[in-house]
């Protein structure tokens, strides 16, 4: 990411004027897109940049990249107009970020005795096909900002599923931004920017490195590797299937909120791995555990990975067969999960597992009867607990540099 020229030594902000964030609101508007491309570092034809502007928000059914910083986020404030001003903020900061510029100014040759605009570590690196996904948590939509009777049927509260032992620290959230990058200091300093122009009206909560994705998109290629060590969710919807995204993941106008048409449903769940447990069991327990033999990633009695599934040659508790579509009605959410590892648990074991990210067009018929499925007697169970759980709603995408972040839910 490169910085742009200055066309004086006054900086523009000495000009307009510090907003409460440091980022001028404006800032990325009137030159438009093709300015934020050419201040990037490569360009409208750079392979590295992703498209910010859509119907859809990218980061959703976007080929899934190497890693990814989440951060949910509580809102400060209870004035309205505050909270608007930061989504419109964040939102021509992603559209410089994503397009591999930075935020504002820059981070360096503006004014020496104020804080620069953007904190430099991604100065000299690539677009990176980063995204940058919002998302709405339940909430937001509480009688501070007039939203009450605009919240979702379908941004429900999860239930509590068995076995799990949720921790509130890493839970819930008014806001969510998902960062996905293919270098993790890009997905890194983008989360950082945005806390930063929010700082005072919106805190973090808590967040998630990832790497290693766990999921793929693109149906063609090989499905990623848990730290199990298994291949999982073969029959993920696939980025490119638009009448299976718009069955499963994309809502629409006819499910009865307008503002979320184009948009989708997010849940994230911190999944704790026991690792040191699992590495102790034998291989015929592990392949039967997960209806899927480790070499391939075939399922049992197949050859290939993708190959079509014969769920009665599973036991009954193994995963995939209590995962599978054919097991919960037909209910298919699109993954986009990655592996995590954050330290020990000072108790010698690793605090490691799957950052598990699922969009669907309603959880109600996506993940909530799937997970009730696999809580009740998923043999994985035993080596698994879910310690972390948020649901978000995901509105569509931002359309042109006059829409900004939850125009529609606010307007």
């Amino acid at each position: 990411m490169t910085e742009k020229p200055r066309g004086s030594a006054l900086s523009r902000r000495a000009v307009l004027g510090w907003s409460g964030a440091g980022l001028a609101v404006g800032a990325a508007v009137g030159g438009g897109v093709a300015a934020l491309v050419h201040e990037g570092s490569g360009g409208s034809e750079d392979a590295s940049v992703i498209p910010f502007h859509g119907r859809h928000q990218a980061g959703v059914a976007t080929a899934v990249q190497d890693r990814l910083h989440f951060a949910a986020f509580d809102v400060k404030t209870q004035d309205r107009s505050e909270l608007v001003r930061v989504l419109k903020e964040w939102t021509r900061a992603a559209e410089r970020m994503t397009a591999g510029g930075l935020v504002g100014e820059g981070a360096y040759g503006g004014v020496p005795e104020a804080p620069p605009d953007d904190t430099g570590e991604a100065l000299g690196l690539h677009a990176s096909r980063l995204t940058l996904t919002i998302g709405f948590g339940p909430s937001l939509f509480d009688q501070r900002f007039g939203l009450a009777d605009r919240r979702p049927d379908a941004l429900v509260d999860l239930p509590k599923f068995s076995g799990d032992n949720l921790d509130p620290a890493r839970s819930g959230g008014d806001l969510c931004v998902q960062a996905c990058a293919d270098d993790p200091q890009v997905a890194v300093h983008a989360v950082r920017n945005l806390a930063r122009i929010g700082f005072g009206t919106v805190a973090v909560r808590w967040s998630q490195l990832g790497f290693g994705k766990t999921s793929s998109t693109t149906p063609d290629a090989h499905t990623p590797r848990n730290l199990f060590g298994f291949k999982d969710g073969t029959r993920n919807v696939s980025g490119t299937d638009t009448a299976s995204l718009d069955r499963h993941v994309w809502a629409a106008e006819r499910d009865g909120t307008g503002w979320m048409a184009g948009g989708s449903y997010l849940v994230a769940r911190r999944i704790r791995m026991n690792i040191e447990t699992w590495d102790r069991t034998s291989l015929q327990e592990q392949e039967d555990i997960f209806g899927r033999d480790k070499r391939e990633g075939a399922p049992v009695g197949k050859a290939r990975e993708h190959d079509e599934p014969f769920l009665k040659a599973m036991k009954p508790d193994s995963h995939v067969r209590l995962s599978h579509p054919d097991s919960n009605h037909g209910a298919s959410i699109l993954r986009r999960g990655y592996s995590f590892t954050d330290g020990t648990d000072g108790l010698g074991r690793l605090d490691a597992g799957l950052f598990f990210l699922a969009y669907q067009r309603d959880p109600r018929t996506g993940f909530i009867p799937v997970q009730r499925n696999l809580a009740r007697s998923d043999a994985l169970n035993e080596y698994i607990q879910h310690v972390g759980s948020a649901l978000f709603a995901v509105p569509p995408g931002v359309r042109d540099t006059d829409d900004w972040w939850g125009r529609a839910l606010f307007t």
